[in-house]
């Protein structure tokens, strides 16, 4: 059963707690003075059922769809440095793994793509074990880098009047600005309650003019969110570079309310323009009226990737460490297990709920997949009861498929997963931090499935694994996760 989940926060946000406040503390902390109850909340999350266990003997093989989103982790912290735990229906678990790079190794000669996989004890259940998928995109020195085709399309409705809506977006903006390369080109387009084109396609050599024109821009009014995603295609379109990355960049809360403004609608419209070899990534920002499931499901269905902009720290993340998930290396991503029952007993994916896939939709070059940027890793879960046997077998068969960014026909990938399984304490740093970032989420919603887990638990797996941490987040998780067990 799947429902649309509507929270409301017994205390909501202060309009001061914006995340270039000195209320976002690196240390966590955090002071229900900033707090204050009444203003109203509306923030619309869709909630899906955790996936089972499942046997292996029935169903053999698990499918589906790359996540490479990180929103949901970053919506989470901003909850926590407000003194709330977040919303039940917000956690999407991969978004939480997949927010934080992991040390894989880089694909073989004539792929995008590499696969790596590894076994090792559940620490929330001593008779389970934890399969570890591992996925990385080719990396791209940054001088050989395509020329990219921007499109920022940018929410000035009245309820993007504020510093940690409009303002933190326009500050993220003419940060990617600084980093652009001279072959660039940026338009701007803008929506209210109509539709206006800030600035047509201009090159990247003439910063000072697109920075200017990001300054410009003001909040008030409806918003008329489909007619801007339509206006921005066309001049993506209209500028499109063959061979080049062409992206629209859209900043948003997603409370589009003119025109058509509901997610089905709007991800019929994202559908038929993904086709055009137009990429969509999709910030959200702000709270209060977060349209949470709207914005993750047009950036899915529009070849794309939905983050979410809590702080100033976000902004470096997403425009300039992480700059490089722009540019595609592989599309339509698909992942399909093959459990072997003499080793698997049951099986169970820890996330990606909303990814799911018919085992016959894998070899379908129609049926839409998963995107992954350049250097960018991808992880996904299994927990799994083993059998007793101990013959040399393998334990499953890793099958992954994608598309070159400017082929239509899916290429096959595989792995046999036949590791010994190994010791917790034994497992790379890559999967120990994987694994407590999981159990964190699963926490995070209550999960069923949560066993002996205590937050405790999650700092002691983190502490032990950041020695691989380019930019410091996963010493964050930890101070993150020890404010959570703070909020009364």
């Amino acid at each position: 059963m799947r429902t649309i989940f509507t929270f409301i926060p017994a205390i909501a946000i202060a309009a001061c707690l914006l995340a270039s406040c000195e209320t976002y503390r690196d240390d966590f902390s955090f002071s229900k003075e900033n707090l204050f109850d009444g203003m109203p909340y509306n923030e619309k999350y869709k909630e899906y059922e955790e996936n089972p266990f499942l046997k292996a003997s029935e169903f053999p093989q698990s499918t589906f769809s790359i996540d490479a989103d990180g929103a949901s982790y970053a919506n989470a912290r901003r909850y926590i440095h407000l003194g709330q735990r977040p919303p039940k229906a917000s956690v999407r678990t991969e978004e939480y793994v997949n927010y934080f790079t992991y040390d894989y190794p880089e694909p073989a000669s004539g792929e995008n793509v590499s696969l790596s996989a590894e076994l090792t004890t559940c620490p929330w259940n001593g008779e389970h074990h934890i399969m570890r998928l591992g996925i990385k995109g080719k990396t791209i020195p940054y001088n050989e880098l395509p020329n990219s085709n921007y499109v920022f399309l940018i929410d000035v409705s009245g309820s993007m009047n504020s510093p940690d809506k409009l303002g933190i977006l326009k500050t993220g903006f003419k940060q990617l600005v600084d980093e652009l390369n001279p072959g660039d080109r940026v338009a701007i387009v803008v929506y209210a309650g109509n539709v206006g084109v800030l600035l047509p396609s201009t090159p990247a050599t003439e910063g000072k003019k697109i920075k200017a024109a990001i300054d410009k821009l003001g909040a008030g009014g409806s918003t008329a969110g489909a007619a801007g995603i339509k206006t921005a295609y066309e001049i993506a379109e209209e500028n499109f570079i063959k061979d080049g990355n062409n992206r629209i960049i859209l900043g948003t809360d997603g409370d589009f309310n003119v025109g058509i403004s509901s997610t089905d609608e709007l991800v019929e419209l994202i559908e038929k323009k993904r086709e055009s070899g137009i990429y969509l990534t999709v910030l959200g920002v702000g709270g209060g009226n977060l349209n949470d499931h709207m914005m993750e499901q047009i950036a899915n269905k529009g070849n794309g990737n939905y983050e979410y902009i809590d702080n100033v720290s976000e902004i470096q993340k997403v425009f300039i460490n992480e700059k490089s998930k722009f540019y595609t290396v592989a599309k339509d991503a698909k992942v399909q297990i093959t459990f072997n029952p003499n080793k698997v007993e049951s099986y169970r994916l820890i996330g990606y709920e909303n990814r799911k896939l018919k085992d016959e939709e894998f070899e379908d070059d129609e049926k839409d997949g998963g995107e992954i940027g350049a250097g960018q890793t991808i992880t996904a879960l299994y927990e799994l009861v083993l059998t007793e046997d101990v013959t040399p077998e393998r334990y499953a068969q890793f099958d992954f498929r994608y598309k070159m960014p400017k082929s239509d026909t899916s290429r096959p990938l595989s792995l046999e997963v036949n590791n010994t399984p190994v010791e917790f304490n034994m497992a790379t740093e890559s999967t120990r931090f994987a694994i407590a970032v999981a159990g964190f989420g699963l926490l995070m919603r209550e999960s069923e499935y949560k066993g002996s887990l205590n937050l405790q638990m999650v700092q002691g797996m983190a502490e032990s694994a950041t020695t691989f941490d380019p930019h410091g987040y996963r010493k964050e998780f930890v101070k993150m996760a020890d404010a959570v067990g703070q909020i009364k």
